[in-house]
């Protein structure tokens, strides 16, 4: 029984299944073959890719087939998913602020959304992503969408932080549910020289002994070019793991598996 993350796959379902394949959790027609195994999605399903929506499908059939089997399939929600669902309920009606025009149209639309996935969606899809939790605890991994520290300002433990938002997430304030949208666009704040001691402060609250994150492309990290991604990123003294390999921007699907041992 092993434990897999996958990070940001974005509308990407063939490159996606390739890399399941590779570690021999799916066959080749797309069937869980992972038996006991447990998976584990970061979110950002949809945008900048061919076939979100697809993606959305093939992770839910992925949920009940590992079910069946013994194992797991689960996901976090992305900011991605945020806008998704935002653009859904509330497509351009104007957020209320001081900084000029908002909507979820608006910013949907500039992070790559795509008319074929709104147009899909059914109240299924839209009720299996609300349901999502933002943050877990997989044995001693703390796993999260974003490399951010907002999610502190959601709860003190996991719990209270996926029920504060998942409340946001079955109302109708427009101007809580950008809050949360803006907050998940957050990045980088297990980087430079206070990176640890902001990784220790969230796995202290939510516990772990290591972060694992999608949401920032580990080339951008490093600065170079995303064909040249082949593993993992760890960094923060150890307490962090990037796994957004930039798989919309020509980098790798990574499917890894944990615990992560660098290779040297």
């Amino acid at each position: 029984m092993s434990l897999y993350v996958v990070g940001d796959v974005h509308g990407h379902r063939d490159a996606l299944l390739d890399a399941l394949r590779a570690e021999e959790l799916v066959d080749g027609e797309g069937a869980w073959t992972g038996e006991q195994d447990r998976l584990w999605f970061l979110g950002d399903f949809t945008d900048r890719g061919p076939d979100g929506v697809g993606v959305i499908d093939l992770v839910r059939d992925l949920q009940q087939q590992a079910a069946d089997a013994g194992g797991s399939v689960e996901m976090l929600l992305g900011n991605h998913e945020i806008l998704l669902l935002g653009m859904y309920h509330f497509g351009d009606r104007p957020v209320p602020s001081d900084f000029g025009p908002r909507s979820f149209a608006r910013s949907w639309e500039i992070n790559g959304g795509l008319l074929s996935d709104q147009d899909r969606l059914t109240p299924e899809h839209i009720a299996w992503l609300t349901e999502r939790p933002l943050v877990a605890l997989a044995e001693d991994h703390l796993l999260m969408h974003s490399d951010t520290l907002e999610y502190l300002d959601w709860g003190t433990d996991l719990a209270a932080v996926n029920a504060a938002v998942h409340e946001i997430l079955t109302g109708s304030d427009l101007a809580a549910w950008w809050d949360v949208w803006r907050r998940m666009t957050t990045r980088y704040a297990f980087r430079g020289p206070e990176g640890e001691d902001h990784a220790q402060r969230l796995l202290d609250a939510f516990g772990g002994s290591r972060i694992v994150h999608g949401h920032s492309v580990i080339a951008d990290q490093l600065g170079i070019h995303p064909t040249q991604i082949e593993a993992p990123y760890l960094y923060a003294g150890g307490k962090a793991l990037g796994i957004d390999g930039g798989l919309f921007v020509g980098g790798p699907c990574l499917v890894v598996q944990l615990p992560f041992v660098p290779v040297d």
